[in-house]
């Protein structure tokens, strides 16, 4: 599988981080919109699979076929971008800044937003023949996903907003495992593989992934959810994107940097 061993792996992330800090608006809209519109795709494909077969576990081994594709055409989900690009800031690469990261992650999140809302337009309209039918049992499934991972969580009140802010954590931990997968092989197969595993486990566990909600809710709320766009955004979107932000960054880009960019002094056994 040509794998690539940690310290050179790790300083691809590096550099891959300030490449995107570098790539111009239009390159980081589109790659962020083509990332937000294929994971959308995966995310409605699951449910589909796991509704049909019976087998959310099924539905959960098939749906890293999403992430794989948008990362071999190196488009850019915020996930990963909360893991990627502050490491260019942290390693002190000429020119990059707290404005240039924040810019980054702004625009990501812009494209992302705006390509998986395409999809939840696109695939609503499809199932409901152009809003000339209910939906059908996809329909009834999805709004109550929403329905339960927004008021659901708000029944708890703060402890329902932090463990939902812990979701996004442990996704987000997973999520950028695979982004690192990516780069831990030079084959095609390889990199497949290393995405894979943590991808299925962060979805068939329920964590919370902020660009796939980003299409998940949108289409619940079109499909009839009974929630509202303030029940989302503060007892979903909000908790998740921040513990996206603060799991990828701290579980697994800190530290791989840490101990395979920045490692301790060797001790010596004499």
């Amino acid at each position: 599988m040509s794998y690539l061993v940690p310290a050179e792996f790790v300083t691809k992330m590096v550099d891959s981080g300030e490449s995107k800090v570098y790539m111009s608006t239009k390159d980081t809209l589109i790659r962020s919109f083509m990332a937000g519109a294929i994971l959308a795709l995966a995310a409605v494909f699951a449910i589909t699979v796991a509704m049909k077969t019976g087998s959310p576990l099924l539905g959960a081994v098939l749906f890293p076929v999403g992430f794989i594709m948008l990362y071999l055409m190196q488009f850019d989900l915020l996930t990963g971008v909360f893991m990627l690009v502050p490491l260019a800031l942290i390693d002190k690469r000429p020119g990059v800044t707290v404005k240039q990261v924040l810019r980054n992650w702004g625009l990501v999140f812009l494209g992302n937003l705006a390509g998986a809302l395409t999809v939840a337009f696109m695939m609503s309209f499809v199932f409901t023949y152009g809003y000339s039918t209910d939906g059908g049992a996809i329909a009834a499934k999805v709004s109550s996903i929403g329905e339960a991972r927004t008021l659901g969580y708000k029944e708890y009140g703060i402890n329902g907003w932090f463990t939902i802010f812990i979701r996004g954590m442990l996704c987000n931990w997973m999520v950028s495992m695979g982004v690192v997968g990516a780069m831990v092989s030079s084959t095609v197969s390889g990199k497949a593989i290393a995405m894979w595993m943590p991808i299925m486990l962060f979805f068939y566990m329920g964590f919370e992934h902020s660009v796939v909600n980003m299409f998940l809710f949108p289409f619940a709320m079109i499909m009839g959810g009974d929630f509202t766009l303030v029940d989302y955004l503060v007892w979903n979107e909000l908790p998740t994107v921040t513990g996206n932000l603060v799991g990828g960054m701290l579980f697994t880009g800190l530290t791989l940097y840490t101990t395979h960019i920045k490692t301790g002094k060797k001790r010596n056994l004499r």
